[in-house]
């Protein structure tokens, strides 16, 4: 049996469900997207089963890109929480039939006080349909299931929607990288979004040498400095440069080499550094990645030397 082909038609069949939506999505969506954004109140989803599992999905990337939103099941909502639905909150209901008997119980009660209601299903004339105000067609052609029975196409699709809707009410509050970053300030995402180089800097007893330095006091530093490297600054304290291990190998194979040169005649020059100490590490990782530095200076405005940042720092406070 081949089972890489298996995979291959698996995702084939996945793919040709999300492409053909993508192209008969409709103004059901924008609606949906006006609806939800100037709302003071919660989006709250609901869904039974596999639906109620991509439910859970979609509220929770709902709520960590700007849209209040929580899960909510039709059971629990039966049996006294659906008291935690307010007036003026939305419900979005997911059920692949639409027809699903726990969902169907509470869609009267979410009429009677008049909270609006975005469905997801198949038929646009099932019940859960019928009762919603905006509705949303999560039919696939076929199931990736061999027995087209086992919820995959549609569950990819739905949680597909939930995405797309996530993504355009971003776009419509204009939600920024620092806005996601107040949501994750913790695991590897809130390091990348919320972590600026000044966190990180190293500031106290850097490794710090004038120009006139001889070489052989230079080392001595470079040694007590624990980074590798001696900065390099002139009469007025302004960087003017940096003198690294490699540049050290490389002047020992000078026939001329002598450890009474100074500092500057050997070192790099107009070392790599930034001036906003506010970007983020993340960015400034980029930065050390693409220029193939392990050492970036961060300076003020005066090229005066505020703090140094180096790769073993990042990765050690988890940046990536």
């Amino acid at each position: 049996m081949n089972y890489i082909q298996i995979a291959k038609d698996v995702l084939y069949t996945e793919a040709k469900a999300l492409e053909l939506a993508a192209e008969n999505i409709g103004n059901e969506f924008e609606k949906a997207v006006n609806l939800i954004t100037p709302s003071e109140g919660k989006l709250i989803i609901t869904g039974v089963g596999k639906s109620g599992l991509v439910g859970a999905k979609i509220a929770a990337t709902l709520a960590s890109t700007g849209t209040s939103s929580f899960f909510l099941h039709p059971t629990e909502a039966m049996h006294g929480d659906l008291g935690m639905i307010g007036k003026k909150d939305i419900v979005l209901a997911i059920s692949y039939s639409g027809e699903s008997e726990e969902l169907i119980q509470i869609l009267p009660h979410l009429k009677r006080f008049d909270i609006p209601l975005i469905a997801m299903a198949k038929n646009p004339n099932s019940t859960l349909a019928q009762y919603a105000d905006i509705f949303f067609n999560i039919k696939v052609e076929k199931e990736a299931c061999p027995l087209d029975t086992a919820p995959t196409s549609s569950t990819t699709l739905t949680m597909a929607m939930g995405d797309a809707l996530a993504v355009a009410l971003m776009k419509k509050r204009d939600f920024k990288k620092e806005d996601f970053a107040s949501f994750h300030p913790g695991g590897s995402l809130g390091k990348q979004l919320f972590v600026k180089v000044d966190d990180l800097l190293r500031k106290d007893d850097l490794p710090i040498v004038s120009r006139e330095t001889k070489l052989k006091d230079a080392i001595v530093v470079m040694s007590q400095g624990r980074l590798g490297n001696v900065i390099i600054i002139d009469e007025n304290e302004k960087v003017i440069g940096l003198l690294s291990d490699g540049d050290l190998r490389r002047a020992l194979m000078n026939e001329n080499f002598s450890l009474d040169c100074s500092v500057e005649s050997i070192a790099t020059l107009n070392p790599k550094s930034l001036k906003n100490k506010n970007m983020l590490a993340s960015d400034a990782l980029e930065m050390i990645e693409n220029y193939k530095i392990q050492l970036l200076l961060v300076l003020d405005e005066e090229e005066k030397l505020i703090g140094t940042l180096h790769i073993h720092d990042l990765i050690e406070a988890g940046i990536k």
